[in-house]
């Protein structure tokens, strides 16, 4: 039987394991990224562990979303940031230099190379033919150590595109059309191979949007061949010497097949408030539009951005929209300002921001009181554009164009014929920004690492015991995201570095009370609903909880990622055994976990509420086992010292 790409990656890669669906692999990893919101706490994890250097064939500091430095905090953590880099061996992008999955791409990614980055958006790198995974925090500094990096192995899902995109109809619009499909959780516990001979027609910009928006369903990672396309991307970027083939083989063996026929594929928009709530963007002609916002991660390569200053090119946005430019990198920026393009997107009325995460992490550009904002970014979660009752809608840049032009939702392909846009055979290289790290030895040893009042120690789980006495603290429905849990948005991002600070914010657009009755109640569990924990790779949505108290969440169902950061954390994450238990439980509720290590053998839990008994699932791997019992990934690192 034959393998699929993903699985010849993981087995090159296989370090524990043996590849059977649904059981843990540990893979050793090539390289490591991390972003400025995320990264100074992962770097007091790689600094606890006393790794004196970074043992990752790459790593790259990026900073790209705290880059609003309206006060020290994130001015502060961009320093220390910078001297961990230095100081530990890590490549250092400095802020302006571009978004990390752009930057990266452009830059750093390799065919067939493992990735791991602590945002969630990292699976970014499948277009260039990486196994791109996005991890908690704490993870990415286990793997910057050199250690192993542990997975469920997945199973795949392949897609097959056929026939070819018609004008003013987009990846975004292809990525937009899987997730009505599949749902924000129909990827979770699967890789998406993308193949079939629509996949000749798209560019490595394209496929990276297309692997980006894999994240929104809740799959491990998504990845497209290295194949001609992608060597005419990496020489374009001077690194053809990086390219390699890859494909799958002709009986590679898959769990479900999905064709999409792209001859029929229409404009589609996401509307608010999530990923899948995926329509035809002619069904909603003429609802009226405040805000326009194009770049992101998703949406931001020289490619789209040429298409968006030809679509302005001599027009004016309408009068009552605000319309925002995030170019992707520096790269980009450079590009479009030499070839003209950049004039044509100002005189459109558009204002050009940095090249930043900005608007799509809510670090400013929020849309005005119930504003319509359409944006090619990738979540249109409930308040994190920073508009409690913003309503936004997910877009390709043609139809946020189309929104800008005519101040209301309007299919893209009523614009008239599609501008040709030529991409130069040769990209500009400018590394400048990139900082190297200081050479191993008495140079690396001369730095100093400098820490600013905002920054707080990471902090830490409590070994688990036989018993847990506590109260539901709250109780949340389904597709609770990580951006509930623990908001984004420039009022908060700051004190990302200051946990106990943080804890004030936790839960804030579901019940602005959470902190204060959490901290009251000293130890307490969170009952949730499918998919808890969907969205970002942040790990802050586990340790401000565990600063808060809560040691345990008992759930539906988990997305990946954070049932990982929980138990880094050193919570206790457990399901219902029968799904309709859920209904049982009332927040305020007064219930006993008893047995718990007995659990951990058996993989089932009782929890009792006053007289009525439930089971609940957890299943965990002997070294998960070890890290709940010891309280967390940190202290059972300790341990194995």
């Amino acid at each position: 039987m034959g393998l699929t790409i993903a699985q010849k990656i993981i087995k090159a890669h296989l370090r524990e394991g043996d590849m059977t669906p649904g059981t843990e692999v540990g893979l050793r990893i090539d390289q490591t990224l991390t972003q400025d919101a995320t990264g100074t706490m992962a770097y007091l994890e790689f600094e606890a562990m006393g790794v004196p250097r970074v043992k990752t064939d790459l790593s790259v500091a990026y900073i790209d979303h705290n880059t609003l430095q309206s006060g020290f905090m994130n001015a502060d953590d961009h320093r220390f940031i910078q001297s961990m880099a230095k100081k530990h061996g890590l490549k250092f992008s400095r802020p302006g230099n571009g978004i990390c999955h752009q930057v990266h791409l452009e830059r750093f990614g390799k065919p067939g190379k493992t990735l791991i980055g602590s945002d969630s958006h990292t699976p970014t790198g499948g277009g260039i033919g990486m196994l791109a995974m996005g991890a908690g925090g704490l993870d990415v500094a286990v793997a910057m150590g050199g250690g192993t990096y542990y997975i469920t192995m997945p199973k795949m899902i392949r897609v097959n595109l056929t026939g070819h995109l018609k004008p003013f109809v987009t990846a975004k619009d292809i990525s937009l059309e899987i997730l009505r499909i599949l749902s924000v959780k129909g990827g979770v516990g699967y890789i998406i191979e993308w193949g079939g001979p629509g996949i000749r027609d798209l560019s490595v910009p394209e496929r990276a949007t297309i692997t980006n928006m894999g994240t929104e369903l809740g799959a491990t990672t998504s990845i497209f061949p290295s194949d001609e396309v992608t060597r005419a991307f990496l020489k374009a970027e001077g690194r053809e010497e990086d390219w390699t083939p890859l494909a799958s083989d002709p009986d590679a063996v898959y769990d479900r097949v999905i064709d999409i026929d792209l001859d029929t594929l229409e404009p589609k928009i996401a509307c608010p408030h999530s990923p899948d709530a995926v329509v035809d963007v002619a069904s909603l002609k003429g609802t009226k539009v405040d805000q326009v916002c194009i770049g992101s991660c998703t949406n931001s390569s020289l490619f789209d951005m040429l298409k968006v200053a030809a679509l302005l090119k001599g027009k004016t946005i309408r009068p009552e929209v605000s319309l925002s430019i995030s170019p992707g990198s520096k790269q980009v920026l450079r590009m479009l300002a030499d070839c003209g393009a950049l004039s044509d997107i100002i005189a459109s009325g558009a204002r050009v921001l940095e090249c930043a995460c900005g608007p799509c992490i809510g670090m400013g550009f929020s849309p005005n009181s119930g504003g319509v904002s359409l944006r090619t970014f990738n979540r249109n979660f409930l308040g994190r554009s920073g508009t409690k009752d913003g309503k936004v809608y997910l877009v390709s840049p043609e139809t946020a164009v189309a929104a800008a032009l005519t101040g209301e939702i309007t299919d893209p392909q009523l614009l008239g014929e599609m501008p040709e846009i030529t991409m130069p055979e040769a990209f500009t290289i400018d590394d400048t920004a990139v900082i190297e790290p200081a050479a191993e030895g008495p140079e690396a040893d001369a730095v100093e690492i400098l820490k600013g009042p905002n920054i707080k120690e990471c902090p830490l789980g409590e070994p688990l015991g036989d018993e847990l006495y506590a109260e539901a603290i709250l109780k949340v429905g389904d597709n609770i995201t990580t951006d509930h849990i623990m908001p984004a948005g420039s009022k908060i991002l700051p004190y990302r570095s200051n946990i106990p600070h943080l804890s004030q914010f936790c839960f804030e657009v579901v019940d602005e009370t959470f902190p204060e009755r959490a901290k009251a109640a000293g130890r307490s569990f969170i009952i949730g609903g499918e998919n808890y924990g969907q969205g970002s790779s942040r790990e802050h949505a586990a340790l401000v909880p565990l600063y808060l108290g809560v040691r345990a969440v008992i759930t539906k169902s988990f997305a990946r990622i954070h049932v990982a950061n929980l138990i880094n954390a050193g919570i206790l994450p457990l399901t219902f055994e029968d799904p309709a238990d859920y209904d049982r439980i009332s927040q305020g509720d007064e219930l006993k976990l008893t047995g718990i290590r007995e659990g951990l053998e058996s993989g089932v839990f009782l929890l009792t509420d006053g007289e009525q008994q439930i089971r609940l699932k957890g299943e965990f791997t002997e070294r998960q086992k070890g890290m709940l019992l010891a309280g967390g990934l940190l202290r059972y690192v300790g341990q194995e010292k």
